[in-house]
């Protein structure tokens, strides 16, 4: 009878000390450099947002500027919020009670800083840089000492009309728009809002250079400043002019342009050469709704270097 053998476990492989422990040194070095970021990985960077600064409209009907302005800088910025700043005061009110609010600048630098933004873009919508736009300078300002370390970086954008490049740009696109509309001897006339104590004087009388050198019947006066409507009577009867184009250099066709400009009062720009003789068509076209101003603020937007966070140099 044979005897059964008795079951023995296979023999466990037992290995020299100093390899296993390598191989346990292997095997820790590769799950930190699984848990370790690349050492050339990119940083990410700081979350973007851009702050609209206009001194705003309650005329439902000229809130078409905004909507293109507010279009382009979406599609610049896909990725990063738009929020809208108004610097009027009594426009804000009057939106707050017809269930419209926006905000002005302090709100606005507050939603940006709640929405886990770093680094802001104000770009201002003005026109020129006058007197509104001095003072959107002071409240950003004012806003960065009350919230010190609020933002990496907060970048001032320039207005509209600052470079002979801005000027023959902007008086391209405007003549632009109006092609197939204008007869040829049909004169141009475009209504600044201009500052009483002739701050942008010069930049107007730069810009109105461009225009005129694109077409020497496209003419510019402001409601304040130096170059007014009696001059621009005189300067239209000189060129015998027959038919004037009225269309406001302001961002929206708002109440400058409904009233002062267009209107059916008797002291309105439309009335008074409509007195002089003249016949008179009307483009109330605010300047965010002609192809290519938008593009223009975008441009800078992205331009700015004018960091209001940082020191400033010494000398």
């Amino acid at each position: 009878m044979t005897r059964a053998r008795a079951f023995r476990a296979p023999a466990v492989p037992r290995f020299p000390a100093a390899p296993l422990a390598a191989l346990t040194f292997l095997v820790l070095l590769l799950v930190c450099a699984a848990a370790a970021p690349a050492a050339d990985a990119a940083p990410t960077p700081p979350r973007e947002g851009i702050l609209l600064v206009a001194f705003g409209t309650s005329v439902p009907e000229a809130e078409a500027s905004f909507t293109a302005m507010d279009a382009a800088f979406r599609a610049a910025w896909p990725h990063s919020p738009v929020v809208w700043a108004y610097t009027s005061q009594i426009i804000r009110k009057k939106l707050a009670r017809e269930g419209r609010p926006v905000g002005g600048i302090a709100a606005g630098l507050a939603r940006l800083a709640k929405d886990g933004v770093q680094v802001v873009r104000v770009q201002s919508l003005h026109i020129m840089a006058g007197e509104e736009f001095a003072a959107l300078a002071r409240a950003v300002l004012i806003d960065i000492q009350k919230h010190p370390g609020r933002f990496r970086a907060v970048y001032l954008g320039r207005p509209l009309l600052e470079s002979r490049a801005d000027a023959q740009a902007v008086a391209g696109s405007v003549l632009r728009a109006l092609d197939g509309r204008r007869s040829p001897g049909d004169a141009l006339v475009l209504m600044g809002h201009g500052q009483e104590h002739g701050r942008a004087d010069l930049v107007l009388e730069g810009t109105r250079a461009a225009f005129q050198s694109a077409d020497p019947l496209a003419f510019i006066a402001t409601v304040e400043g130096a170059r007014g409507f009696e001059e621009l009577l005189a300067e239209l009867r000189a060129r015998k002019v027959r038919r004037v184009w009225l269309q406001p250099l302001m961002l929206v066709a708002g109440d400058h342009a409904r009233n002062d400009l267009a209107g059916e009062e008797e002291d309105s720009w439309a009335s008074r050469l409509r007195a002089a003789g003249f016949t008179v068509e009307t483009n109330l076209t605010g300047l965010g709704q002609v192809p290519g101003i938008a593009a223009r603020f975008v441009e800078h937007a992205r331009a700015s270097r004018d960091d209001l966070t940082a020191e400033p140099r010494k000398e």
